[in-house]
């Protein structure tokens, strides 16, 4: 696989990475033993393995398996400690596309829960209000704005002020508004546009200070392979 670096200096590497590629084993490609992200970065880079801890090494932040776009890897330990408080204290700017199933109603909003995993599938997230949350839940806070309508869907950006696992894809899902493709969020009527073999999701753009002192937006380009299932939608 080739991997493109959208950015690299001396701390950091920024990576494009591509859908369907897992970026460090765990759970279940931990027991496939299938080839993940880190794998192809230890190969270019062999001194990340001994950055951070293993799995991960110097992965600054994570992207489902199925989600493409902007990916943050520090090449020390010192650029690992300094990313990964920016984005504990919630101080990175992460904004994502997506398409959703059927026509979201605002033009922008906020969706704010609690969010824990799913007692009855281990593999799923699930959106509780404060009444019925288990004490594993934790607070999770996503805005949007609507991008394009379509006839059954609809194209929005989304940023997330907290970084819980499948977020975006939980949130959605909870707003009867699950991301198009998204086999394990969707709905047992759920359509699919033509063409469209992942999630509808694109960590498009990241925004955070770097270990030497300025401040980055980088961008990732919405895939060629999105952007012509959006020309395939009706309006």
């Amino acid at each position: 696989m080739e991997l493109k670096v959208i950015y690299e200096d001396k701390d950091v590497l920024v990576a494009d990475k591509p859908a369907g590629i897992v970026v460090f084993p765990e759970g279940e490609s931990l027991k496939s033993g299938e080839k993940t992200l880190i794998d192809y970065l230890i190969e270019k880079y062999p001194e990340l393995k001994n950055i951070g801890e293993a799995p991960r090494y110097g992965i600054a932040h994570r992207l489902d398996k199925d989600t493409s776009g902007i990916l943050l890897v520090a090449k020390s330990s010192e650029a690992l400690i300094f990313l990964q408080k920016q984005f504990k204290n919630r101080e990175v700017e992460k904004k994502y596309v997506c398409l959703v199933e059927g026509a979201v109603e605002q033009d922008k909003g906020e969706i704010k829960t609690l969010i824990a995993r799913a007692k009855g599938d281990p593999r799923k997230q699930r959106a509780y209000s404060e009444i019925n949350a288990p004490k594993s839940a934790r607070e999770a806070i996503t805005e949007y704005r609507v991008l394009e309508r379509f006839r059954n869907y609809t194209l929005l950006e989304v940023e997330i002020k907290t970084g819980r696992r499948h977020q975006i894809r939980c949130h959605f899902s909870y707003l009867k508004h699950p991301i198009a493709g998204d086999k394990l969020y969707s709905f047992k009527n759920s359509k699919i546009p033509d063409g469209l073999t992942r999630q509808f999701l694109h960590a498009q753009k990241l925004k955070i200070q770097l270990p030497n002192g300025q401040i980055q937006e980088f961008k990732s380009d919405l895939p060629e392979e999105l952007n012509n299932i959006l020309k395939k939608i009706d309006k």
